[in-house]
């Protein structure tokens, strides 16, 4: 495949499996993906909408549409991926994101906005979340679980971090400068790191995957698959099985929960008389509990089936939406901050990992394409039905209790779908 590169050297001598030098790369590309996430986004909504004097619908509007035209573009990406591999596609998203930082930086009407949104969150919030999930299967299988634990640590701290760094840095300096921030750091730390540093596949380095023993090129050449040990799924043959169906339903739930919670916290905050302040620190608090989680969760996708870990994701959806109906004081935002965290800790890992356990890895870059297609389609009707409730009754109390079917259909749907088998759908 053209992805592959000729048999080389790392670029660096590690002392220990490249693989994870990759997944630290990885991680880095989860934690830039943040100037595209929605916790970052949210921070700059309450100015556009005084800045601009938009009402809180148009900005929702404007933030879903793009999302969802940037979800139906993202699909180009996983093909991308498969063709040209990992390594390029993350200096030209990299490159991309900076760009579309610079251009939020001098909005000037809803044209801009709409634009500014949409590359936002085609090469954020799509992009740099789907090509890692793609490239660290590669490196893993056994110890695939353990490898996206720590990859997800990227995305914790940046969930953790841009929230009260976004609010310091708009209060300081202003929300233009702000995105300026982000598009110097994006060109200067991660366009270089990513291009020298990638690789797309352990047997570009003499390498298999788990940092078996090496095998020698001669071998490699006359069995190119000499380090799969596990079926892979073409997107056609996934696609007709029951249990791809039911877990991409499953997987686009939490992108449309947690995109309209998370586009309109602020809000929610003040409406239960709290500060945006405290609405930022709910975020961090999100991703600190969920960091510690991951490894958990890690360990156990590696010990039991996924589809079961899927269910208890959804109960536990399910359970942060009444919580914060509830919450009404400080003490009550921090126990949401609590349970979404530990929920959130669970979702990071098995909405990734249950693509490359369910149909292997030579064409994942099209399959989780799709699946992340889905998954930002989701996040986009997320914010609008929140701004649209808020606007017509006063509050956000009717939209969460709406919001709770679909966790409760995903978690039906998981304990409906354990991982299809090669085998029987070659025999029938």
């Amino acid at each position: 495949m053209s992805k592959t590169n000729p048999v080389g050297d790392p670029p660096v001598q590690t002392p220990f499996f490249y693989g994870w030098m990759v997944v630290f790369l990885a991680g880095l590309s989860v934690f830039f993906s943040g100037p595209g996430q929605t916790y970052s986004i949210s921070i700059f909504i309450e100015h556009y909408i005084e800045d601009f004097e938009y009402s809180r619908s148009l900005v929702s509007g404007l933030y879903s549409t793009a999302t969802l035209c940037a979800g139906f573009t993202l699909f180009l990406v996983g093909r991308i991926v498969d063709r040209v591999g990992q390594r390029i596609m993350l200096t030209v998203v990299g490159g991309l994101l900076a760009l579309a930082c610079f251009w939020n930086s001098f909005l000037v009407g809803p044209v801009m906005m709409f634009l500014g949104f949409f590359m936002l969150r085609l090469f954020g919030q799509g992009s740099l979340t789907l090509i890692p999930n793609t490239l660290v299967p590669q490196w893993f299988i056994s110890k695939r679980g353990r490898a996206l634990s720590v990859m997800a640590v990227g995305g914790f701290v940046s969930s953790a971090l841009l929230p009260p760094l976004n609010t310091w840095l708009i209060d300081v300096f202003g929300w233009r400068n702000a995105w300026l921030f982000w598009g110097i750091l994006l060109l200067v730390i991660f366009v270089p790191l990513v291009y020298f540093f990638v690789r797309n596949q352990p047997k570009d380095i003499g390498e298999v995957p788990d940092g078996n023993p090496k095998k020698s090129s001669d071998e490699m050449d006359a069995n190119p698959n000499v380090d799969i040990n596990e079926k892979s799924w073409t997107l056609r043959e996934a696609m007709k099985t029951r249990a791809f169906w039911l877990i991409l339903f499953c997987v686009s739930v939490p992108a449309l929960v947690n995109t309209g919670v998370t586009f309109h916290m602020v809000s929610i905050a003040e409406g239960k008389g709290l500060t945006k302040e405290i609405a930022a620190i709910v975020l961090s608090l999100m991703a600190f509990v969920g960091f510690p989680v991951t490894f958990v969760v890690g360990y156990l996708v590696d010990r039991i089936s996924v589809h079961y870990l899927l269910a208890i994701t959804f109960v536990g959806h399910i359970v942060a939406l009444l919580v914060l109906l509830q919450v009404g004081s400080w003490t009550g935002a921090i126990i949401y901050g609590v349970i979404w965290g530990l929920v959130n800790g669970f979702e990071r890992i098995v909405l990734n990992i249950v693509w490359p356990n369910y149909f292997g890895r030579e064409h994942l870059g099209s399959i989780k394409g799709l699946a992340q297609t889905v998954m930002v389609v989701g996040s986009a009707f997320g914010p609008l039905p929140f701004g649209l409730f808020y606007d017509w009754f006063g509050g956000y109390q009717q939209i969460i209790w709406v919001m709770m079917i679909f966790p409760l259909i995903a978690a039906i749907f998981s304990l409906l779908s354990p991982k299809p088998t090669y085998e029987a759908y070659h025999s029938a």
